[in-house]
């Protein structure tokens, strides 16, 4: 699971990264061609990036942030700037303490380079509309966040004043619908950072274009979970795009299903 913001841990350094395929160098990677790694495509696309351990875990002592080191943060942040919209599920925005959905001066100013709105969208995925409007992800955020529920759900006081209710389905959360009303709304390029049911459903309704996958060089040993969950699905088949790699030995894998 991607945690909310990772926080950076004080003896973090800026983060080496270098291609090991295709095309090998040697050389670290700078932004641009960080960036250049991730693209952006014309066409809708559902991103998911997730963390694990070498043995699979989701997390460490209950969080994801365990998992994550310098060059998972690199390309984290990088992925919140490319995306249209970023889709989390509610009980990993109040699980993993997420803040307002802000970026530095320097993403955003890539950001409006490219003719992007400085920040992309939030967009919380909750069933029961169990939300606190207080927290800061809705209270502070820099552009009104949206929420796929469903029609029998009940919002409590406040959070229309905060959020936008997108109400997709009659009594459970249409992810199918809910993405296609993300669309209608300019918001094409969505980032999912979970968590597990999320994930699962998404595979399960055939919705996931590709899996940014950050393996982190820690064996975390037994308990957590899988970074999905659910009920069983049918496999399906991606291609692998490129395997980064750092000097610490952390992995950073893409998978698509097409460029």
């Amino acid at each position: 699971m991607t945690g909310a913001d990772r926080p950076r841990h004080p003896t973090d350094q800026p983060a080496a990264i270098t291609r090991v395929w295709p095309a090998s160098s040697g050389e670290p990677l700078d932004d641009a061609a960080i960036v250049d790694c991730y693209p952006r495509v014309g066409r809708p696309r559902l991103r998911v990036n997730f963390v694990t351990s070498i043995d699979g875990a989701v997390s460490v002592d209950g969080y994801s942030a365990g998992l994550s080191g310098g060059p998972d943060k690199r390309v984290f942040g990088t992925l919140r700037m490319l995306c249209d919209a970023l889709l989390v599920a509610a009980g990993t925005l109040r699980h993993e303490g997420y803040r307002a959905l802000r970026l530095d001066a320097r993403r955003r100013a890539w950001r409006q380079e490219h003719g992007l709105p400085e920040h992309p969208t939030l967009v919380v995925v909750s069933g029961s509309l169990d939300l606190d409007p207080a927290l800061a992800a809705f209270a502070d955020a820099p552009v009104r966040p949206l929420v796929l529920t469903h029609d029998a759900a009940t919002a409590p006081p406040g959070l229309t004043d905060v959020a936008d209710l997108l109400r997709v389905g009659a009594d459970r959360v249409d992810l199918v619908a809910g993405l296609g009303e993300l669309r209608r709304r300019g918001l094409h390029q969505v980032l999912c950072e979970g968590g597990p049911y999320l994930f699962g459903a998404l595979t399960a309704a055939d919705l996931v274009d590709e899996v940014c996958l950050t393996v982190a060089p820690l064996l975390a040993g037994a308990g957590a979970g899988r970074i999905t969950a659910g009920p069983p699905s049918l496999p399906r088949t991606m291609r692998l795009r490129h395997t980064l790699a750092a000097a610490d030995g952390t992995l950073l894998l893409r998978y698509a299903r097409t460029d």
